[in-house]
């Protein structure tokens, strides 16, 4: 996405190390800003042996920062969910079809929709607003997004620190295929509870 200011916020994380590491993926949890990722890898590339503190980092950052915009939701209702949407997209329809899209998972499995959206390539801060909105339990909210954030930061810093800048162009394929098999997992729990509860019927 070539969005113009991106260039000087990049810059600008990447002038605080560390320290902009976390604030990226703070922010980027509820506004639009670069996604932390492209920092993490080149970070990850230049010092391997950090790779999972950078990890970490980059998981508690962004989980903090979910409540954030889970905080923004809950009080900002849906003009909040429609104004973070209406950044991507001027299209109103599109807006509130990505709004029932999000509320069917929730409605669904809260969970699930949670866990893949904070770790899947799709705008984490639709997902934090979205439940702020949808009102889910915070403190659900946070460790779900520990545990899905972190699958994601952790999936791309072992990968490169294992195979380092021959993957690096094949990363959103890696991460794609992972939430495959995710899906693919929650699938088979789904059916194997739902045939348990029938049988005890």
């Amino acid at each position: 996405m070539n969005i113009p200011g991106f260039a000087g916020m990049e810059s600008y994380f990447n002038s605080l190390g560390t320290a902009g590491l976390a604030l990226n993926s703070f922010v980027e949890s509820f506004f639009l800003v670069p996604p932390p990722d492209f920092m993490l890898i080149a970070m990850d590339l230049a010092k391997p042996e950090r790779a999972l503190f950078y990890a970490t980092i980059c998981t508690f950052a962004s989980a903090l920062g979910g409540l954030v915009g889970w905080l923004i939701g809950r009080f900002g209702g849906r003009p909040a969910f429609n104004w973070c949407v209406g950044m991507f997209s001027k299209n109103k329809e599109k807006v509130h079809a990505q709004f029932d899209k999000i509320e069917h998972l929730y409605n669904e499995n809260g969970i699930m929709a949670l866990f893949l959206g904070s770790f899947t390539p799709v705008p984490y801060k639709l997902f934090t607003i979205g439940s702020g909105v949808l009102n889910m339990n915070p403190l659900h909210f946070f460790v779900i997004s520990i545990f899905g954030r972190g699958a994601r930061f952790f999936l791309v810093s072992v990968v490169l620190m294992f195979f380092g800048e021959q993957i690096k162009e094949h990363l959103t394929v890696v991460i794609l295929a992972a939430t495959a098999v995710i899906i693919l997992f929650f699938i088979v729990l789904y059916k194997k509870r739902h045939s348990f509860t029938k049988s005890r019927k």
